[in-house]
């Protein structure tokens, strides 16, 4: 009998058990978020039921994208498991071996950030420790987001963590700091729910991760890895694949052996003048006094294409700025083509890795449900 998709529950309680027990079976395990609504529950099940699932399949996670329209991935059991070593080397305590280990995990188990952590378990690895765990003050590892991070250090109370591995967004210099100052070593990371672990940043920029090879190609990153995803259930998705190498998109740098990423080319927003690619001028808005995150959109607009918008959350405590204050301020970073001209004030959505969800916050915007900065 093929092996055919379970979909679980997101439920934290038992969960290691019940993947232990679908993959024992030769079946896929795919875990939702209990915060879906109905309708992308509904979505993701018949999508995970449309097509036979290849023999080599083991793990899938669902991913939205740009456009919100749920993609399952699928990727083989040894895609992660030949990183799982060199995670190890990385969550290693420093100076030597230690009590056994436990990794917080702070994002939905729907992720594939926090399910390759789930995998590397049953393998043996690092002790999983959901948010909601009553052994949580005994995690001496974290594996989620900057933000998580940042709400850690801010609880202050994981007295035994030593080792954060932080993926899914870009990591703040400061907020690196700050946690190292605590004594918490911080290794980041680029990678894809299709590519896995692609770079590495210790502190010195993202260079490829053991076993990766990398390559600009017009612009576009491309990948070779022995950890690649086997693609996706029905389709291949915005993957492009070249032999063995594969790229989903990015539109990257790579300047002596340091990888800078710029980007998704379909999220680029193609505005009168420019094409403007939002993680751009989303760093650029992170460096703003009282601005804590940002998401930047392209609102439709006739005759230009879209008009650059930009959803701003402010630092915890500062006051919300005027638009004007924010014009000002855009107008010390960025070209005139690469101005938001239109500001919304609210917490920036995010996708299940850690990423702004676009797609969510024009929605809100679009929704009426954020406010206009006045």
């Amino acid at each position: 009998m093929s092996s055919q998709i379970v979909v679980l529950g997101g439920s934290g309680e038992g969960l290691l058990d019940r993947l232990r027990a679908v993959r024992a079976d030769g079946d896929v395990p795919l875990v939702g978020n209990d915060r879906w609504p109905a309708a992308h529950w509904d979505a993701v099940r018949e999508l995970a039921a449309s097509r036979p699932v290849p023999a080599e399949a083991a793990w899938a996670t669902q991913t939205s994208g740009t456009s919100g329209t749920p993609r399952i991935v699928l990727r083989s059991a040894a895609s992660w498991e030949r990183s799982f070593e060199a995670v190890s080397a990385l969550l290693a305590s420093p100076g030597g071996a230690d009590a056994e280990q436990r990794i917080l995990l702070p994002s939905p188990p729907a992720s594939s950030l926090t399910l390759f952590s789930l995998a590397h378990a049953l393998a043996g690895g690092p002790r999983p420790v959901l948010p909601d765990s009553a052994d949580r003050a005994e995690a001496t590892v974290l594996h989620g987001t900057p933000q998580a991070l940042s709400a850690v250090l801010a609880a202050g109370d994981l007295p035994h963590l030593r080792t954060a591995l932080i993926g899914g967004s870009h990591l703040p210099a400061g907020l690196r700091a700050e946690a190292e100052s605590r004594g918490v070593r911080v290794v980041s990371y680029y990678g894809a729910a299709e590519l896995s672990f692609v770079a590495l940043d210790t502190g010195d920029g993202h260079r490829a991760f053991p076993g990766a090879e990398l390559e600009i190609r017009q612009g576009e990153l491309w990948v070779r890895s022995p950890y690649l995803a086997l693609g996706y259930l029905g389709g291949p998705g915005p993957v492009r694949t070249d032999g063995d190498w594969m790229s989903v998109g990015d539109l990257a740098t790579l300047e002596d052996g340091v990888l800078t990423v710029h980007g998704r080319r379909d999220a680029a927003i193609l505005a009168a003048s420019a094409t403007v690619i939002p993680d751009e001028v989303e760093a650029g808005l992170r460096t703003l006094p009282g601005i804590a995150d940002a998401v930047v959109l392209g609102l439709p607009t006739d005759g230009i294409g879209a008009l650059v918008a930009a959803m701003i959350e402010p630092e915890p405590g500062a006051a919300v700025p005027t638009a004007r204050a924010l014009r000002s301020l855009a107008a010390t970073r960025f070209t005139s083509s690469h101005r938001p001209r239109i500001w919304f004030e609210g917490p920036v959505p995010r996708t299940e890795s850690g990423k702004p969800a676009r797609a969510e916050a024009l929605r809100r915007v679009q929704a009426g449900e954020v406010r206009r900065c006045a």
